[in-house]
């Protein structure tokens, strides 16, 4: 029963926590196990090989902790990192100004690089400071892939480029919370040295998973780091992972049968396919916010987000209002402005086991409710320029050719 109750079903459209697939729901419908019998290490080693594969990593060490996002953030940071070091982060918006917050509080000395919101990563901005850096000072650089306040996405590739141009050590950490199983993302590939992710995101499973990835130079780096941990420390997992145990404290048994039938999900429709659709779902929504006459928070295309779509709102609106009317009329959830675009910005996320008439639900409802708060849009208008593109582009589901 829902706490508030509404007819139908909610239109879960924000970016995150996600609409979470039948198929996993049953599978966390289960009792409680004894995490020391065989049958949960057995689960969490296959589990633990099959995690490399979304960050596409052959050589990373995942580790499966009971956090958020959050924790993983503090687990990359306090494993890797002494108190004092010097570290490049980029604010773009509300989740790196959070990073950064942590970062600042964990004693690390941030050497923070900020940009407008809605503009990715200052680059040039990083080059010159490498290229200063002869002393190799920067201990590590911080980017968030999928800026979720702005729907901004970062290159990573081009973050590589640079450090190699430079031949620089610096590690390279990377929050993938709304990026990871969404957009494409290539951890050897690109060098990345923590990348981490959140079950909530386009894992599509409910919020308790921080899913970290770790390069061996990121193990290395633990040898040295001098920051105090104890939850997050990850020679703790590695010690249990030797032992052939795997945990070093108490998992939800639930979210590990969870993660499995997720990721067979997202293996049976294959990642780059499950990327693809994303990529579909970002483009659609950003046709139809074209067709309702609204711009994106988003300032150039390069930067443009395939898992959440940030709408700019005429000055007499509150965004808020939007959201508000959305949930209580339609059953609707939408994606609040956070910080500095608070009431001038709502979200669509797009992100998860997601299809393309579930996103058209959601144009459709946004579309009635721009009309209840007064904004001049065309009924249909955006629900059509979508229709269009994906009558074009849906392929064949590949399960029922």
């Amino acid at each position: 029963m829902d706490y508030v109750y509404g007819p139908g079903r909610n239109h879960l459209f924000v970016p995150g926590p996600v609409n979470i697939p039948e198929p996993v729901l049953r599978a966390m419908n289960r009792n409680n196990e004894d995490y020391r019998s065989p049958a949960v290490p057995a689960l969490t080693k296959i589990l633990v090989e099959d995690v490399k594969k979304i960050f596409k990593t052959t050589s990373g060490t995942p580790f499966l902790i009971p956090t958020t996002g959050t924790g993983a953030w503090e687990s990359a940071l306090t494993n890797t990192l002494s108190p004092g070091d010097r570290i490049v982060s980029f604010l773009i918006g509300q989740f790196s100004l959070l990073w950064i917050d942590q970062q600042q509080r964990l004693k690390f000395n941030v050497d923070v690089v900020e940009s407008d919101w809605g503009q990715g990563a200052n680059l040039e901005v990083l080059e010159s400071k490498l290229a200063a850096d002869s002393a190799h000072t920067i201990k590590a650089i911080c980017i968030v892939h999928n800026e979720t306040a702005t729907g901004v996405t970062n290159d990573l590739s081009k973050v590589r480029r640079l450090l190699d141009d430079y031949r620089h050590p610096a590690l390279l950490l990377v929050d993938g919370v709304s990026s990871i199983c969404a957009i494409d993302f290539r951890m050897d590939e690109w060098g990345v040295d923590v990348a981490l992710t959140g079950s909530q995101k386009a894992l599509s499973l409910p919020t308790g998973l921080g899913i970290v990835c770790a390069s061996p130079k990121a193990l290395e780096a633990t040898k040295t780091a001098k920051s105090v941990r104890v939850f997050f420390d990850w020679n703790d997992y590695l010690k249990f992972y030797k032992l052939g145990t795997y945990w070093p404290y108490t998992p939800s048994i639930q979210l590990l049968y969870g993660l499995r039938a997720a990721l067979d999900l997202l293996f049976e429709e294959g990642l780059d396919n499950v990327i693809a659709r994303h990529k579909r779902l970002g483009t659609a929504t950003r046709l139809a916010v074209e067709a309702w006459g609204l711009k994106n928070c988003t300032q150039k295309e390069e930067w443009f987000s395939d898992t959440v779509t940030a709408v700019l709102v005429p000055p007499y609106i509150d965004s808020a209002e939007i959201v508000r009317r959305a949930w209580k009329r339609y059953n609707l959830s939408l994606g609040l402005g956070l910080n500095k675009v608070a009431g001038k910005v709502f979200r669509i996320g797009h992100l998860g086991n997601l299809n393309e008439l579930q996103l058209l639900g959601c144009l459709a409802g946004v579309e009635m409710i721009l009309k209840d708060v007064g904004y001049p849009v065309k009924l249909g208008s955006g629900v059509a320029a979508a229709s269009a593109y994906f009558q074009n582009t849906i392929p064949l589901i590949p399960s029922r050719i």
